[in-house]
C-alpha cells in the first residue's frame, strides 16, 4: 500500500506510455500494457487524479488530433489521464535508437566499446527531452509531484527550469550507473551528471549504482559532500542540494503466485511434461541483447555437457529469446552466434529422444511463460550486467512449491538482494557456471526448498508496491519502511566465488 496522506498530484513520465499503439490497415489498434510498472503505478494515478505522459511507441505517422481522441477514449478505460508526445521518425531514430541505445545503454551496461559516440545524437536527445518538458508543463501544476522514469529521461528537469517552469521533480535509474572510469569516456560526461543534480531526488537500483554515481561527482568536484548513511543520503555542492538513494525495484509477488496457481497455467504446465519429460529442466529467458550473456551462457551449458557425462539425457535448457532490434547488426549478429551455439551443442550431444538445448526465438504469452517458470527446476539468469533483473524473482514467485535453484549473475542488481539463497556466479567464468550447474541439480531437495522459501518470502515482503510506497516516502521526506539493510549487500561486486576464497 502506498502512503495516501499526500494528496498531490502525481505525474509519470516515461520514454514509452503504458498503452500498445499499433496501426492495423487505416485504423489503429490500441490496447494496455501488463508490466510490473503499471500495475504498480496505475492504482496511485486513480487514487490521486495523476497522469501519465510518454510516447505512444508508434512507428506510424499520427496526428495530434487523432491521437488525443485515441488515447482520450483509452483514458477512460484505465482509470487516469494519458498525454502523448508526438515524436517523427527522426527523433526516434536520434534520440531513442541512437543516443539512448547506442550510448547510454551499452556504457552504462559496462561495454564501452559497443557504444556509438555519434555528436548529433547528443543535441536530438536534449531536443527531444525538451519536447517531453513541454508537455510536461502543459498538464502539469506547482505542486504536482513529477516522477521521471530512466535513461531516457535525464535531462528533463532541467528542460524544464529552462522553460520557467517549476515543478518538484524527482527520478529512477532502472538500469545500472556504470564506474568512474567508464562513465568518463562520455563525451557529454558533466551535462548528464548536471542534469541529474537538478532532481531533488534521484534513485539507483542498487547501493553500487548509488556509489558509483557519487564517485563520478567527486571525479569533478570536491566540493560534493555527503550527508547520512544507509539507503538514502544527501548531497550539495553548497549551491544546491538533493538526495541520492538506492530502492530496488520488485515485481507483483501476489499476480504472479496467483496466475501460478491458476487452472490455464496448469493445464499448460501438463503439457510441457509431456513434452520435455526430463529429470532436469533448466530455463532462461531474455531479450536479444548483448547485456544478458546468452553466449557464454550456453558455452557454461556446452561444458557442463562436456565434463558432467551423468548429464547427458538427463537434463535439458529451455532458453527463450524474445527478438528485439533485428535490423541492427550488432543484434542480427548476435542471434547468428546464439544460433551457431545451439546448432553446436544439439549436433554435438544429442541422441535419441533426447535433444540438450530446446531454443525459442519468439515472445512467450504469460501464462505460457509462468507454467515454465513453474517447470523449471534450475533458473539460469546469467546477464553481463543488469540493472535488476526481474526474470529471476518471477521465477521464485512462481515456485509455489518452494522446488526450485536459482543461478544468478553477480552483476545483476537482483543479486544484492538475493545472494544469500541464490547460486551466484561470474557470467564471464564458464567453468564456475557449469559447476553451478551441476550444483543445482545435485542439490537435496530440503536444501533447495530452504533456499528458495527464503528467496520466495524476501520477494513477498518486498514487491513492486513496496518499491513504490518507499520511493514516495523519500520523495516525500519521510523515512524508508520495512527495509531491511542486513539482507542488502553492501557492494554489488562484493560477492565471493570459490576461486575467491584463497584472498
Amino acid at each position: 500500500m502506498t502512503d495516501r496522506k499526500s494528496k498531490e498530484r502525481f505525474i509519470i513520465v516515461s520514454n514509452r506510455l503504458p498503452i500498445k499503439m499499433e496501426k492495423e490497415g487505416t485504423s489503429w489498434k490500441v490496447s494496455s500494457s501488463a508490466g510490473g510498472l503499471v500495475s504498480a503505478l496505475s492504482p496511485i494515478l486513480k487514487d490521486r487524479g495523476g497522469i501519465w505522459i510518454g510516447w505512444t511507441g508508434a512507428t506510424e505517422p499520427v496526428g495530434l488530433r487523432t491521437c488525443r481522441e485515441i488515447l482520450d477514449k483509452m483514458s477512460k478505460e484505465i482509470g487516469y489521464r494519458i498525454f502523448p508526445v508526438i515524436l517523427n521518425q527522426e527523433e526516434v531514430s536520434l534520440y531513442y535508437y541512437g543516443l539512448s541505445n547506442e550510448i547510454i545503454w551499452p556504457l552504462f551496461h559496462d561495454l564501452p566499446g559497443l557504444a556509438n559516440f555519434e555528436p548529433h545524437y547528443w543535441k536530438a536527445y536534449r531536443n527531444v527531452n525538451g519536447k517531453f518538458a513541454r508537455v510536461v508543463a502543459r498538464h502539469s501544476k506547482k505542486d504536482d509531484l513529477v516522477w521521471v522514469h530512466d535513461y531516457q529521461l535525464i535531462p528533463l528537469a532541467r528542460k524544464l527550469k529552462e522553460l520557467g517552469v517549476e515543478r518538484k521533480c524527482v527520478f529512477f535509474l532502472h538500469i545500472p550507473f556504470p564506474s568512474p572510469d567508464i562513465f568518463m569516456k562520455l563525451p557529454w560526461r558533466y551535462e548528464l551528471l548536471a542534469d541529474l543534480m537538478e532532481y531533488e531526488l534521484v534513485a539507483f537500483q542498487t547501493a553500487q549504482d548509488r556509489k558509483n554515481f557519487l564517485s563520478c561527482l567527486n571525479s569533478f568536484s570536491k566540493k560534493f559532500k555527503t550527508y547520512g548513511r544507509g539507503p538514502v543520503v544527501e548531497v550539495t555542492d553548497g549551491n544546491r542540494t538533493f538526495k541520492a538513494a538506492y530502492i530496488p525495484i520488485s515485481i507483483d509477488f501476489k499476480g504472479f503466485t496467483t496466475m501460478a496457481g491458476a487452472e490455464k497455467v496448469h493445464s499448460i504446465l501438463k503439457q510441457y511434461k509431456s513434452r520435455l519429460h526430463r529429470k532436469t529442466v533448466i530455463l532462461g529467458v531474455d531479450r536479444l541483447d548483448y547485456t544478458k550473456g546468452i553466449p557464454l551462457r550456453l558455452r557454461a551449458f556446452q561444458m557442463a555437457l562436456e565434463k558432467y557425462p551423468e548429464l547427458h539425457e538427463n537434463v535439458t535448457l529451455v532458453q527463450i529469446v524474445v527478438p528485439s532490434r533485428e535490423e541492427v547488426p550488432a543484434y542480427s549478429e548476435l542471434k547468428d552466434k546464439i544460433e551457431k551455439l545451439v546448432s553446436s551443442i544439439n549436433g554435438t550431444f544429442t541422441t535419441p529422444g533426447w535433444v540438450p538445448v530446446h531454443y525459442m526465438y519468439h515472445s512467450v504469452p504469460k501464462d505460457e511463460l509462468i507454467a515454465l517458470y513453474r517447470l523449471a527446476d534450475i533458473a539460469l539468469v546469467t546477464p553481463l550486467r543488469d540493472g535488476m533483473n526481474l526474470v529471476a524473482k518471477e521465477y521464485c514467485a512462481c515456485k509455489l512449491d518452494n522446488d526450485g535453484v536459482l543461478i544468478l549473475s553477480e552483476f545483476a542488481g537482483a543479486a544484492a538482494q538475493m545472494y544469500r539463497h541464490a547460486l551466484i556466479v561470474n557470467p564471464y567464468d564458464i567453468e564456475g557456471v557449469a559447476e553451478a550447474i551441476l550444483k543445482g541439480v545435485s542439490m537435496p531437495q530440503r536444501e533447495k526448498k530452504a533456499r528458495m522459501r527464503s528467496l520466495r518470502k524476501n520477494i513477498r515482503e518486498q514487491d513492486v508496491f513496496w518499491w513504490v510506497n518507499n520511493f514516495l516516502r523519500v520523495a516525500a521526506g519521510k523515512t524508508l519502511v520495512d527495509f531491511p539493510e542486513k539482507e542488502l549487500a553492501p557492494i554489488l561486486y562484493g560477492i565471493k566465488s570459490k576461486r575467491d576464497e584463497a584472498f
